[in-house]
């Protein structure tokens, strides 16, 4: 297995960036064609549980037009193995408070779709928290 090709982690890049400037932005339509519509399609949120694509879609659509807590990405950590599946981790600050956050992301490239998240899950730290090397 090729782990880190070029190629994936660039189609990975793409997928992730896209993600961020649409939540960023609330745009519910670009993140609902990002994430795999399909009952096994998961997101662990901060405050949620949503177990397949009905329940995220239920989710960002009662959140629709109330905005989105705005953030800064600390770092971002990217691994493709062989074409067919990279792994996303973010850290990320919240603008407003200050709180440290994590986002981890698995993406698939799906016939006929492209790439698409197919399990997400997002935590955040108690202020104050470090972020260690």
């Amino acid at each position: 297995m090729d782990v880190d090709d070029p190629d994936t982690l660039a189609e990975a890049r793409t997928v992730l960036d896209r993600y961020e400037a649409a939540l960023i932005a609330n745009d519910v339509a670009v993140l609902d064609q990002l994430c795999w519509d399909d009952p096994r399609g998961v997101r662990f949120g901060v405050g949620e549980i949503l177990p397949d694509a009905d329940a995220i879609q239920c989710f960002r659509q009662s959140r629709a037009g109330t905005g989105y807590p705005q953030r800064e990405r600390l770092e971002t950590l990217i691994t493709a193995f062989g074409r067919d599946l990279a792994v996303t981790n973010i850290v990320f600050r919240r603008l407003a408070d200050g709180t440290i956050g994590r986002e981890t992301k698995i993406l698939a490239p799906l016939p006929g779709l492209g790439w698409r998240i197919v399990s997400a899950h997002v935590s955040l730290t108690p202020p104050g928290t470090a972020i260690e090397r």
